[in-house]
């Protein structure tokens, strides 16, 4: 199994916020985004991808008051979005939440982590249109919405159908142009950094320092204003 990471989740109280965030935290204006009707949310992305983290992007998302969502859509949006305590966090400021690892078998991965007694959620579908095709993929979305381990804990995806020859053809990466901003590094403190050790191992997942401390993801990233350190502060 191959796990690597995917993308980082920045959760903002609406979109403009989040790009205007972006512009004077990082010096760059996001790229375009989508949105996704099933759980009323859009987003903006942009690359941050080095020769270490080669599928690497980042996300800004938030609710979108003007969504309608379909009468099969779950009763909690996904990353812990409809959380009182997130949501007031990111009042203050858009926030570094989560970040979604990509695998090459995301049916097995799931069946790891339920051999180390955590529920990582179904494998939900999705796919949107893009220049370059369509983009398919599937990812791990509990039914209520919560993130594990404080955000720690990866959701996985998987990009491409699932008979797909070659499944990572079709990725972001393909139409997002170099932003100016990279990833150096991604790190985790948490009280229970052991039992997450064991969940990255058993995924495959490598590259990530893990320690033992109040729960924090920290993303150093290179851009235009110089070195930032993006935190989520255990929300």
């Amino acid at each position: 199994m191959k796990t690597q990471i995917d993308h980082l989740v920045v959760v903002a109280k609406t979109l403009e916020l989040g790009v205007q965030w972006c512009e004077d935290k990082l010096g760059i204006t996001p790229g375009p985004g989508d949105e996704q009707a099933l759980y009323g949310t859009h987003n903006r992305l942009f690359k941050i991808a080095t020769p270490v983290h080669p599928l690497a992007y980042l996300e800004i998302i938030a609710i979108n008051p003007a969504a309608k969502r379909p009468a099969n859509s779950p009763a909690k949006r996904w990353f812990d979005m409809d959380d009182a305590a997130l949501q007031a966090a990111v009042a203050i400021e858009p926030r570094l939440v989560h970040f979604v690892v990509n695998t090459s078998d995301i049916q097995a991965a799931r069946t790891a982590l339920k051999a180390q007694g955590i529920d990582s959620g179904p494998a939900v579908q999705g796919k949107r249109h893009t220049r370059r095709g369509v983009l398919q993929w599937q990812i791990t979305v509990r039914d209520d919405g919560q993130r594990l381990f404080n955000g720690a804990l990866p959701s996985l995806i998987q990009w491409g159908r699932p008979d797909a020859a070659e499944p990572l053809r079709l990725h972001p990466r393909n139409s997002l142009p170099r932003s100016g901003v990279t990833l150096q590094q991604l790190g985790i403190t948490h009280p229970t950094a052991a039992k997450l050790q064991a969940a990255f191992e058993a995924i495959g997942l490598t590259d990530i320092g893990l320690e033992t401390g109040p729960a924090n993801i920290t993303a150093t990233l290179h851009t235009p204003k110089g070195i930032v350190m993006l935190e989520s502060h255990g929300i």
